[in-house]
């Protein structure tokens, strides 16, 4: 049976725009092969939250690996994307209040919470001339924020691609660390994900543009599914 996406909008107290959406993909009643139906992620409510590698840039969720994922396993699923949003960093209207306040939108209750974030922290830590440690507080209130909501959940968080660019190594490095302090499991993908935005002919074939560095293409998001896919099935 073909399930179907649907598109809502929120109504939450901070101010936000039409792009904050709850992307919903709802659970239905089919046949599937046991090893599927036997897998721990089969039939649970999948929250993915984060920036623009959730929202997937300005092409289609359905194209996404995190909704492949959901489909699969007859997950509810909920997308929480906004391009340009950051864990620490409130830089304007358009790219939507910090990961360490918008947590407080997410629904009442997940069997597992996705983050994808800190690309867009590296960029704003590097144009700033930031510290590390502003990021760090701000991942500390939405890491303690997140086990409190959600305290029988299986949280974790997704870095950023190995991007060349400045203060990534380190963004990434902190994420690690804090996440590791508060025992949530975090996917390394500037290492482990068989993503490498460093080189032309990789990102013209599996990037939205070629001079992306962030946006996963169709193609991109099934590459990386399978690897991330054995990371959530092991958490």
């Amino acid at each position: 049976m073909k399930r179907v996406l649907a598109v809502c909008f929120l109504s939450i107290s901070l101010c936000l725009s039409a792009q904050e959406r709850l992307a919903v993909l709802p659970r239905e009643d089919f046949e599937a092969p046991d090893a599927i139906r036997t897998s721990p992620l089969f039939g649970k409510d999948l929250v993915v939250f984060g920036d623009s590698y959730v929202r997937n840039g300005y092409c289609p969720i359905e194209e996404t690996w995190h909704y492949k994922l959901a489909l699969k396993y007859n997950m509810e699923y909920h997308n929480f994307g906004w391009n340009g949003n950051c864990i620490a960093y409130d830089w304007g209207e358009k790219y939507g209040p910090p990961m360490y306040e918008r947590y407080q939108t997410l629904p009442d209750h997940a069997d597992y919470v996705v983050v994808c974030a800190g690309h867009n922290d590296a960029v704003l830590i590097d144009r700033y001339g930031d510290s590390m440690d502003f990021f760090r507080s701000k991942l500390v209130i939405l890491c303690e924020g997140l086990l409190a909501r959600f305290p029988q959940a299986k949280i974790c968080f997704v870095t950023p691609w190995n991007c060349p660019q400045p203060m990534f190594k380190e963004t990434t490095q902190t994420l690690l660390e804090v996440c590791g302090s508060y025992g949530i499991a975090v996917f390394d993908s500037s290492k482990y994900s068989g993503i490498h935005p460093r080189f032309l002919g990789f990102r013209s074939l599996y990037f939205q543009a070629a001079d992306d560095m962030a946006h996963l293409n169709a193609r991109g998001h099934d590459l990386f599914l399978p690897r991330i896919e054995r990371f959530l099935i092991g958490l």
